[in-house]
């Protein structure tokens, strides 16, 4: 976690130690839930290791994936966390997972206290959003092919430990369609 912070700011070995103690270590197993729909969010997850997944079903049962989350990413209902309402889809993993958690007082407390992890989920903030407008923008603008394409450059590993079921969902496609590409 210290090198992923240290892409944006630079820490010393008390500020780190002062970050790591708002964290709690979670392991967490294949197929189990970090977040359900419908519950309150009280924590955002660090990803130490492994793959996961958001997403919701629509009325007639159709899977609608709208985030992965590997190695050095972070994961929750965003909404619902900083919001501290019910959530709007499901958050769970696809391989064994280790992660740290942050519940909400805590992150609030650790900003207040430390500007420097402020500017850093300020920094966070905005690359993810920057991210969502390309996705948006991807699946208004781009044909599957080239979405699909646009995957493998980008995020070749997740290509590898995602069943392809998952990948067409987020895509927006069938898996029928995904294996024809």
């Amino acid at each position: 976690m210290r090198a992923h912070i240290e892409e944006v700011l630079p820490l010393t070995d008390q500020e780190f130690d002062f970050i790591l103690s708002h964290f709690t270590p979670l392991s967490k197993r294949k197929h189990q839930y970090l977040v359900q729909e419908g519950e309150l969010v009280d924590k955002e997850h660090w990803v130490i290791k492994g793959c996961l997944k958001a997403y919701f079903f629509d009325q007639n049962g159709k899977e609608y994936i709208v985030q992965f989350a590997m190695e050095n990413w972070w994961i929750t209902d965003y909404e619902a966390f900083n919001n501290q309402v019910r959530a709007s889809f499901s958050v769970d993993c696809i391989e064994n997972c280790e992660l740290l958690a942050i519940d909400y007082a805590s992150r609030e407390k650790l900003s207040s206290e430390m500007h420097k992890m402020e500017r850093f989920w300020a920094k966070k903030t905005k690359l993810a959003f920057i991210a969502s407008q390309k996705r948006i923008l991807s699946l208004c603008r781009n044909t599957a092919k080239e979405r699909y394409e646009m995957l493998l450059n980008q995020y070749p590993q997740l290509v590898q430990r995602v069943p392809k079921k998952m990948l067409a969902s987020y895509l927006g496609v069938s898996r029928e369609t995904l294996s024809r590409l």
